[in-house]
């Protein structure tokens, strides 16, 4: 590893996640872009994750910190809404899971338990998997694998339960067969149930693109559920299948666009966030023993032309370019899945959904090459 990954990690710890105010963090974009109320979300929870994966006193700590500031000393979350039935705000939980399993903490065990209650209440489509948002009736989004699913995982082996475990498999076959395309191995990024909503085609119910950030997250919520749930040959198999289907579109440099098949699109820009997150994905299936060598480089060239060509590196905090801040389908203004429309979301530098897959990248290699050190040294003996 790189002097440089490291010296990048350190800036953007020491100079801008450390200090930042837990109520008013740096590197939530959206935040001071539209004046959000502080509160829960899935941005924040993100890159507390990848605090916690480096597995450093300080950075724990910070994580403590920056949790107890949205969780009281009995466990409540006061700016959870139940009503939202928001699979984004279910990721947070996950770090409750990791802290109360550090601290033995009642406050973090609570937590996780009443995320848990809400998510076990949240509306399903007729086919059995979770609405994405109260406000999204009947929708799958890919982004909802990674918030939810792994979360669900932990819990399951928390309490041994297999029927979490089945209901977790059932989801992820239904996305396989609603949502990925036959002929291209990618997934549209939504899909309606009802197959009338302005966004989606009428046949399918599926939206019109293959956005690159919601396969992210999907990749990396199969990276982890099949971390979590070894013997869950779907996550496997599914991950499998898109890390190779992806690395088909990874242009010259080693980027991965916006929208990835679109190469020849004017507009279309390579996307760092989800590039990163694939290559989050790609470090830690072959470390886990799904994906060959092959699909590992890919992914640390992706990391390594991320921090070379998209890094400004100059100055105390570094510069991550080319996030695309967000993406969505519906609404207010209605987003209805055109190029156009990925294509129109601002691009801002420094949000946590680049920097949080910065660093889980950066961590997930640390513990790669642990790994084959500790193997090498074996083999020797």
């Amino acid at each position: 590893m790189t002097e440089l990954y490291k010296l990048t990690v350190k800036k953007y710890i020491e100079n801008l996640i450390m200090p930042s105010d837990p109520l008013y963090p740096m590197w939530n974009r959206e935040n001071f872009i539209f004046r959000k109320q502080i509160k829960w979300n899935y941005i924040d929870a993100c890159l507390i994750k990848s605090l916690l994966m480096l597995e450093n006193p300080e950075t724990q700590e910070y994580a403590v910190k920056f949790m107890n500031a949205y969780t009281d000393s009995d466990g409540n979350i006061p700016t959870f809404r139940k009503s939202d039935f928001n699979l984004d705000n279910v990721n947070g939980g996950k770090n409750l899971i990791f802290l109360y399993g550090k601290t033995n903490e009642e406050r973090y065990r609570k937590g996780f338990e009443y995320i848990y209650k809400c998510l076990s209440e949240q509306p399903r489509l007729k086919c059995g998997n979770f609405w994405h948002k109260a406000i999204y009736p009947n929708q799958i989004w890919l982004d909802g694998v990674y918030m939810s699913l792994p979360f669900m995982a932990e819990y399951a082996v928390i309490k041994q339960d297999e029927n979490i475990i089945l209901d977790i498999q059932r989801q992820l076959e239904n996305i396989c067969l609603l949502m990925r395309d036959d002929k291209t191995g990618l997934y549209y990024h939504g899909y309606d149930e009802t197959k009338s909503i302005f966004w989606a085609d009428r046949k399918t119910g599926c939206s019109k693109n293959f956005w690159l950030r919601s396969m992210g997250w999907l990749c990396a919520g199969l990276a982890d559920i099949s971390e979590i749930i070894p013997e869950m040959k779907i996550s496997r198999e599914m991950l499998s299948d898109l890390l190779i289907s992806l690395s088909e579109h990874i242009t010259s440099e080693n980027m991965l666009l916006q929208l990835p098949v679109l190469h020849e699109l004017k507009g279309n820009y390579p996307e760092t966030s989800g590039s990163l997150l694939f290559a989050y994905s790609a470090i830690k299936s072959h470390e886990i023993g799904i994906s060959d060598k092959k699909i590992m480089e890919k992914g640390s060239d992706v990391f390594r032309t991320v921090t070379e060509k998209y890094i400004i590196n100059e100055e105390n905090i570094p510069i991550m370019k080319n996030i695309c801040l967000m993406g969505g389908l519906g609404g207010n203004p209605p987003r209805d899945g055109s190029a156009e429309y990925y294509l129109s979301e601002k691009v801002v530098i420094n949000d946590a959904k680049g920097i949080a897959p910065y660093i889980m990248t950066y961590a997930e290699m640390k513990k790669y090459e642990k790994l084959r050190k500790i193997k090498e040294k074996q083999e020797k003996l």
